[in-house]
């Protein structure tokens, strides 16, 4: 008795193995080759958003602006399909991150089409400038990132107590400044404010917009201007020191999963970490 068989036809089946190899996997030359290409063109459709925020080039060649923007559009969704088609869990990857950028890379040109006239053309403004969420989609390409966001996450709650310290320092410093400077003349006229220069200072940004005029006020200045290296060399520390324990705790191959196309898994692992499906050799 024959058996029903539910699988895809074998060329089908290879057919999307084959795409997935192109599209998910960089260390093929065919994977490098879809790479290098998708690369270039979300770095020429960002500055194609750039030229046309700039009004006198938007004047001049705006129908040039809008041709080569569809074509990036339909690349870029030819592209977003592909990736659905050749994953066996299409759903699973259209709400992950990059599923998400992929399709916010490609929605606002389609949406511009439902808005005409002079009155819809802050909202075209709008919907045109989240083109530069495709930005994000060279995230694809920092195979390395998941070092970044686990030293992020092991750094939060030592950066959250140093922030906390920090509120309480400036807090002191524009109480003691509103207290040297403080004056009806004086741009020190109240604690925010105060603590609004305290802010600045120690950041060492320095707008110059409110300046101490006294001699110990000058000093107290220096000494927080001084304070503010420290201040930014401590978080640096934090992350640093973090990413280096994840860098070498884990290792981690390029192996993209073909139900979710998720990638950034230990090199040994059997199984996927996003969906629980087994990794393909």
């Amino acid at each position: 008795m024959p058996t029903s068989n539910n699988s895809s036809p074998p060329r089908l089946s290879s057919l999307r193995e084959h795409l997935h190899e192109i599209i998910f996997e960089a260390d093929t030359p065919a994977g490098r080759a879809f790479d290098l290409a998708l690369l270039g063109l979300i770095v020429f459709s960002i500055c194609l958003a750039m030229l046309e925020s700039i009004t006198s080039f938007q004047a001049r060649h705006g129908q040039l602006l809008l041709v080569l923007e569809w074509i990036t559009t339909i690349l870029f969704t030819i592209e977003y399909l592909l990736r659905l088609y050749c994953v066996h869990r299409p759903w699973h990857y259209a709400r992950s991150f990059f599923g998400i950028i992929d399709l916010l890379a490609i929605l606002p040109t389609y949406l511009a089409l439902f808005f005409g006239g002079a009155q819809a053309f802050l909202v075209i403004r709008a919907l045109r400038l989240m083109r530069i969420f495709r930005i994000l989609k060279l995230g694809h390409f920092l195979s390395e990132g998941h070092y970044i966001v686990t030293a992020m996450r092991a750094s939060l709650t030592k950066i959250t107590i140093f922030i906390f310290f920090v509120c309480i320092l400036v807090t002191i410093l524009g109480s003691m400044m509103y207290l040297i400077e403080g004056g009806s003349n004086s741009g020190f006229s109240s604690i925010p404010k105060s603590i609004y220069w305290a802010i600045v200072t120690l950041t060492t940004v320095g707008y110059g917009d409110i300046t101490p005029s006294t001699a110990v006020g000058q000093m107290l200045s220096a000494v927080v201007m001084l304070l503010g290296y420290a201040i930014i060399a401590v978080p640096t520390g934090i992350v640093t020191g973090e990413f280096i324990k994840s860098a070498r705790k884990t290792v981690t191959n390029t192996r993209a999963c073909h139900y979710c196309g998720q990638e950034g898994h230990d090199d040994d692992a059997s199984f996927c970490k996003h969906c629980g499906e087994p990794l393909g050799e």
